[in-house]
């Protein structure tokens, strides 16, 4: 049997069943492409697989991401017959440190803000990006969801936004502030109106088309260099956009502790928020800035010196 036909045999199986599947099933034609159009499943040698799961360049933990989508696409194989043995590789090679995402100060937001008037987006328009970054950081979005949006999931009267279908196949109700609920509906109000309004994306580019997810990221990208602001840790990503869903749950429970809320009993609800499979997802979402340090320790203090809340 020919390589790719095993793969197309494997992916369209495992959609069959209701995965989505997208992440695997491009890495699993990838790895297709390289072997070859004509290749058999069985003459796939170890050191050709290895050579794939490596890449160019150092390693990341996306070799782990190719492996594993490979050895599920293995034991399909071999349960059917095709293969007598996995070639993957037994020896896994030393992974990088954990990806550490950037958490963005206030006033780097709005140096971000400030900057949108100093770059030229393209196909959509200055108010269009700063109304979305405000979102992004104002309701912890993915921008696969900002982007989806549609305006008939935008209820602004009420401060509710309906997230449909996202990333584990949920559908979650958002509250918003009242301040970004009147940004949004004020955004609406200056587009357009147009007939099919209601199933329409929220955001669209001058063309009324919807936005691209790489249009949005090249302009963030250019709007991080107007403003300065740059990673200096060493790690291997630049501020990405999805850091200000880092931030804005970083930024959630330090404001927590400020209250004097229980931050123990916030964390489902933030898990709830962000639309996390489970509260781990959230957990990581956590990155241990120094602001968020100080508020953990102040409280910390208050429970050992002062016999504050022990909850």
């Amino acid at each position: 049997m020919k390589l790719r036909s095993a793969l197309r045999q494997y992916i369209d199986l495992k959609r069959s069943l209701g995965y989505r599947f997208c992440s695997e099933a491009v890495i699993l034609t990838a790895f297709g492409k390289a072997m070859g159009a004509t290749i058999e499943l069985r003459r796939v040698r170890p050191a050709s697989l290895r050579t794939y799961l490596d890449g160019q360049g150092p390693i990341t933990r996306f070799w782990e991401r190719k492996r594993t989508a490979l050895r599920g696409f293995y034991r399909y194989a071999m349960a059917r017959g095709w293969v007598a043995r996995s070639p993957l590789p037994v020896a896994i090679p030393k992974m990088p440190p954990p990806f550490v995402p950037y958490i963005f100060s206030p006033a780097e937001l709005r140096k971000l803000l400030e900057a949108v008037a100093t770059i030229p987006p393209r196909c959509f328009s200055r108010t269009t990006l700063r109304t979305l970054l405000l979102l992004l950081y104002g309701a912890g979005l993915r921008i696969s969801e900002a982007l989806n949006l549609c305006d008939l999931d935008a209820d602004l009267s009420a401060g509710v936004l309906t997230i449909r279908c996202s990333k584990f196949f949920k559908t979650r109700s958002v509250p918003i502030a009242p301040r970004l609920a009147a940004l949004l509906s004020a955004y609406r109000g200056r587009r357009p109106s147009t007939r099919n309004r209601a199933r329409r994306p929220f955001f669209l580019t001058r063309k009324d088309t919807p936005i691209r997810r790489g249009a949005i990221e090249g302009a963030f990208r250019a709007l991080c260099r107007a403003a300065g602001i740059q990673r200096t840790d060493g790690a291997r990503y630049q501020p990405r956009l999805h850091d200000l869903r880092h931030t804005f749950a970083v930024h959630r429970l330090i404001a927590a502790y400020r209250k004097g809320a229980n931050v123990q009993r916030l964390l489902p609800l933030l898990s709830t928020y962000l639309g996390h499979a489970d509260l781990a997802a959230t957990q990581r979402y956590l990155t241990l800035t120094p602001e968020l340090a100080q508020e953990a320790a102040r409280r910390f203090e208050r429970y050992a010196f002062c016999g504050g809340d022990r909850e």
